[in-house]
């Protein structure tokens, strides 16, 4: 009963590592993403992309990258 109780724990434990290893890839994306739109030119052009679509919309600076912050915020939050 031990040995199957072990299996299962190392089970979930593998599971949770790899969970952080995606949340770790998403969080170093989002990273990039805020520093890319924080260096932009103030008159450059942002887009973004429409979920499960290949269209983009302009959309606004300052929103986009509030919206990105929040969404890194969260990422850590979860971490």
């Amino acid at each position: 009963m031990s040995a199957k109780n072990q299996r299962e724990n190392e089970n979930i434990d593998e599971e949770e590592s790899t969970l952080k290893e995606e949340l770790n890839k998403k969080i170093k994306e989002q990273k990039i993403v805020f520093d890319e739109l924080s260096n932009l030119k103030k008159n450059r052009r942002v887009y973004v992309q429409q979920p499960n679509s290949n269209i983009f919309f302009l959309a606004d600076r300052g929103q986009t990258l509030a919206s990105c912050k929040k969404e890194l915020d969260n990422m850590k939050k979860d971490m």
